[in-house]
């Protein structure tokens, strides 16, 4: 499931903190993201519709919960951007972080190790 970056924003404070009212979710949004309540409760209901949290009533209030873990939002966004910016090449997308120096030599040093520990396991995963 790919998110937009409001989504993020969103999933982000409810993977923090959940479960969660839309005010407790706007109160952890980052600093800067001025939504009304009513964005909040709209971009909720959203993710709950596109199944990435629940939706759960609680008297007045209502207590949202992902259903997305961030594990599998990330590894959908990674394949979006594979699949948009390198032809769904993780191969090239690893070469270009590598080679514009978006790795920190301990980054690299953990890639390699978990290459080769890969490798001598014989998968791909």
């Amino acid at each position: 499931m790919k998110l937009t970056r409001a989504e993020w924003h969103l999933m982000n404070a409810l993977w923090r903190k959940s479960p969660a009212t839309a005010k407790d979710v706007g109160e952890m949004l980052p600093k800067g993201t001025d939504w009304a309540y009513t964005t909040v409760k709209t971009m909720l209901s959203r993710l709950a519709a596109k199944g990435a949290v629940s939706e759960r009533k609680l008297g007045p209030s209502v207590l949202y919960e992902p259903l997305l873990t961030r594990k599998a939002a990330r590894v959908a966004a990674l394949k979006a951007l594979a699949e948009d910016a390198f032809g769904g090449a993780m191969g090239a997308l690893t070469h270009f972080l590598v080679e514009e120096n978006r790795l920190s030599p301990q980054d690299k040093a953990a890639l390699a190790k978990l290459i080769d520990e890969k490798a001598k396991k014989g998968g791909r995963k």
